[in-house]
């Protein structure tokens, strides 16, 4: 099998992937983007296992611990995305800037009830 097929199409995938979270403003679509870019690395693990001839497998092995921690992120990630857009109405990335704090306006009644707390 020659390395180049399954490179080029990880490649392809990865910048796929890559456009994804740079373009897309819906959260879900970002996360489905990061999962079609490390389904990418994990092609090219397997590939380059396969085209080392790897006695121990470790490529492939590598590529089910990276399935395994994608899945828990992804898991992750859609309980955040699903508990912002139950709270917000959204799940809109620009939107979701409006949950930082500004730095430059300090709040003046925080002041009061922190020293009204104490």
């Amino acid at each position: 099998m020659h390395l180049l097929y399954p490179a080029v199409l990880a490649a392809l995938l990865f910048c796929t992937g890559l456009y994804g979270v740079l373009a897309r403003r819906n959260a879900i679509l970002v996360l489905m983007s990061v999962e079609l870019m490390l389904n990418a690395v994990n092609l090219n693990l397997v590939a380059f296992d396969v085209w080392l001839r790897d006695a121990l497998h470790a490529g492939q092995a590598l590529t089910l611990f990276t399935i395994a921690i994608a899945a828990a992120e992804i898991g992750i990630g859609l309980a955040i995305v699903l508990l912002v857009y139950r709270n917000r109405g959204t799940a809109d990335v620009d939107r979701l800037r409006d949950l930082k704090e500004s730095a430059a306006a300090p709040d003046p009644d925080r002041e009061q009830k922190a020293e009204a707390a104490a």
